[in-house]
């Protein structure tokens, strides 16, 4: 089978990561096609990947729209010449038309439920997979199953730590540290938020370096005063680190969601609500606090309380362990439905489906 994978984020390259090494084991190609943002290309060489390069990624709406029709002309014009059997992707809108143009279909994973990515995308998709946590209802196309994201690359079936982080970033084994992860609030759907105020970004990280060493992802430039907790590692060692961090506190989902499933007390700072991190705080690994001034003084102080706290690894493992008896290898679950469909549809919608199978 021939499959092209488009890639939108990093965090999309973490989630199809195991599902195309295996998958290539298995003697399937694989073409990855993506744009220039962040650390995509970076992580594209670190694995090995065979990748198209559709260029820059633009940030304000003129570029978008120019970037969406450039884009997919390069994305027709990769899929003429790869001839792929399927498209998968985190709901992209270039992936699904071009499945359409090639009449091949098209496969899509979807948890953010940005409506305004959705929507296009849903038309020219003949399957979405989603995790089964309350979300909006996307219709006939949907098929639930019971994971997360984070659980295709940071399942234990997939994902052992390495310590060898801890040297690294200068820590010995058994040191507290934080992370904390400030975004810079550009996509498309982080309109009208503003995240947390300057004042707060200093008083978090100064309350904070009183108990324990504290480390800033951010994806914008740093006060001079924070500029020195900035963390200094390659991009794919983050994983590693977050998983031997006493905490993490930010404003990204999707490092929040990640430090859930590894069983590391997460508080996420945001607006918006989303049905997986909402599932996460369910089983007590995760702690949700809005932007207003009010809920960032109530994060600072949770995450206080969590640095002062004895005992938290033993706590939030146990609770790792619960969410894990509930949950899938989504990797596992990815390769089977993609391997299988379409029959798998038909399979997976039977009321005796077991998905048991892949945990």
């Amino acid at each position: 089978m021939r499959i092209l994978i488009d890639i939108g984020h990093p965090a999309h390259i973490h989630l199809f990561k195991n599902f195309a090494w295996r998958m290539q084991e298995r003697g399937h190609k694989i073409l990855f096609t993506c744009k220039d943002r962040e650390c995509v290309l970076q992580l594209m060489r670190v694995y090995e990947f065979v990748y198209d390069n559709f260029g820059k990624h633009y940030s304000s709406v003129q570029g978008k729209i120019f970037g969406l029709l450039r884009n997919e002309l390069q994305m027709l014009n990769t899929a003429i010449q790869f001839k792929p059997d399927l498209f998968l992707s985190h709901g992209s809108t270039i992936a699904s038309f071009a499945s359409f143009i090639m009449h091949k279909q098209h496969i899509a994973l979807e948890d953010t439920f940005n409506m305004e990515q959705v929507r296009p995308c849903m038309l020219f998709t003949k399957v979405v997979l989603t995790g089964d946590y309350p979300h909006p209802a996307l219709g006939k196309k949907e098929i639930k199953y019971p994971g997360y994201h984070e659980l295709a690359y940071l399942h234990p079936n997939v994902f052992t730590p390495d310590e060898r982080v801890l040297e690294i970033l200068g820590m010995k084994k058994g040191e507290k540290y934080a992370i904390v992860r400030f975004v810079a609030w550009k996509a498309s759907h982080d309109i009208g938020h503003s995240g947390i105020s300057y004042e707060n970004k200093i008083k978090l990280v100064k309350t904070l370096s009183l108990h324990l060493r504290v480390f800033i992802s951010s994806e914008t430039q740093l006060p001079d005063e924070l500029k020195k907790y900035r963390i200094n590692i390659p991009t794919e060692q983050m994983h590693n680190a977050l998983a031997f961090a006493h905490l993490f506190i930010g404003e990204s989902g999707t490092m929040a969601s990640e430090c859930a499933v590894l069983g590391i007390p997460a508080i996420f700072i945001n607006n918006k609500h989303f049905g997986c991190i909402d599932d996460q705080a369910n089983y007590g690994l995760l702690f949700t606090y809005s932007e207003s001034e009010n809920d960032q003084i109530a994060a600072i102080k949770k995450a206080e309380e969590i640095a002062l706290k004895q005992n938290v690894r033993e706590d939030y493992l146990a609770k790792r362990e619960k969410m894990l008896s509930d949950k899938i290898d989504v990797s596992a679950f990815l390769i089977w439905f993609v391997e299988n469909y379409p029959e798998s549809v038909k399979e997976v919608k039977a009321k005796d489906f077991d998905f048991g199978r892949f945990k």
